[in-house]
C-alpha cells in the first residue's frame, strides 16, 4: 500500500503545498485507488495536482463521516466531474444535516442528492475495498474511556436529535505483520476502531495508525489511548488534523510517534 497526505492542518517547511483545518489521503493498495475524505474545500485537488496524482484514476471515495471537513471537498470534485466512475462509500448518516449551534457542519449534499449525483454504497457494515484494504463500517463503542459523545444535532426523518457520530469510521490495510489503520477523526474512539479492524481482518497485529485522533487535553482519556497503545505495542503512530500539540507531547513520552503533515509518503 501507498499513501500520500493530500490535506492536513499542517504544512512541512520544505514542501510547498496548501493546508487547512482539514483530512484527504490518496491511496494505491493492489488495483485500487481511492480517496479517503475530501478536506474542507478545493485544496486537496489543487495539492494532488502538484503532486502530480491523477485522480481522475480513482476507483473509490471512502468518506469517514459527515462533518464539512471531510466531505466539503465533495462539491468541487463532483462538480469538476474529477472521476465520475469512482464508488463512493460511506455510512448513510454521512448525509444527514448536521449543526453544531447555529452553524452547518454537515456534506454538502443530503442522501438523495448523492445517490443521485455518484455511484455509491451507503452501508453501516465492513465493505472489502481489495483482498487487504477494508472499509470497516459502524464502530461499536466497545471500550469505557472511549463511551459515545455528543458533537451538536443531526436530523432523522425530519427531527433534530444529539449527533453521536455512528456515521464515523476507518480503513485498515492487512499486511503479513499486522494491520496499519487510517482514520479521519476516530469520533468513535481510535481505540475503539482499532478493536474494529482487528475483528473485522482476524488479526490482532497493529503496526500503524495514521490520522485524526480527535484529543485535545492531556486528560484521562489521553492517558487510556496512550496506555492502550503502549499494551498493543504498535510501532509507528501519526497523529494528525484533530490532534493537540499537549496530546502528541504525552504520546511521545513513550510512543514512536511520527510528524504528519501535507505531502507526507507512506509505503506499507
Amino acid at each position: 500500500m501507498k499513501l500520500r497526505i493530500l490535506c492536513d492542518n499542517n504544512t512541512y517547511i520544505d514542501q510547498y503545498f496548501l493546508g487547512e483545518p482539514a483530512f484527504s489521503c490518496y491511496i494505491e493498495a493492489e488495483d485500487a485507488r481511492v480517496l479517503l475524505d475530501v478536506g474542507y474545500s478545493d485544496v486537496f485537488l489543487r495539492n494532488a495536482e502538484k503532486m502530480g496524482i491523477d485522480l481522475s484514476a480513482l476507483t473509490h471515495v471512502v468518506l469517514s463521516h459527515g462533518h464539512n471537513d471531510h466531505t466539503g471537498g465533495l462539491t468541487p470534485f463532483i462538480e469538476g466531474k474529477i472521476a465520475p466512475s469512482a464508488k463512493l462509500i460511506a455510512h448513510e448518516d454521512c448525509f444527514v444535516g448536521k449543526y453544531y449551534g447555529e452553524e452547518y457542519i454537515g456534506a454538502p449534499y443530503d442522501v438523495e442528492q448523492i445517490l443521485y449525483l455518484a455511484d455509491c454504497q451507503l452501508t453501516a457494515e465492513p465493505v472489502a475495498i481489495t483482498e487487504n484494504l477494508w472499509y470497516l463500517g459502524e464502530i461499536p463503542r466497545k471500550l469505557d474511556f472511549e463511551p459515545r459523545t455528543v458533537i451538536g444535532k443531526r436530523e432523522r426523518m425530519g427531527a433534530w436529535e444529539e449527533d453521536d457520530l455512528l456515521d464515523d469510521t476507518a480503513l485498515a490495510y492487512r499486511t503479513e505483520n499486522g494491520l496499519f489503520i487510517i482514520t479521519g477523526c476516530a469520533h468513535s474512539g481510535v481505540c475503539n476502531i482499532i478493536e474494529q479492524a482487528k475483528a473485522v481482518c482476524g488479526d490482532d497485529r497493529i503496526i500503524g495508525v495514521l490520522g485524526g485522533f480527535h484529543l485535545f487535553e492531556d486528560d484521562d482519556r489521553a492517558a487510556a489511548t496512550a496506555e492502550y497503545f503502549a499494551r498493543h505495542n504498535i510501532p509507528n503512530l501519526y497523529p494528525c488534523h484533530c490532534v493537540s500539540l499537549k496530546v502528541k507531547h504525552r504520546f511521545m513520552e513513550t510512543l514512536n510517534i511520527h510528524e504528519v503533515g501535507v505531502g507526507m509518503e507512506l509505503e506499507i
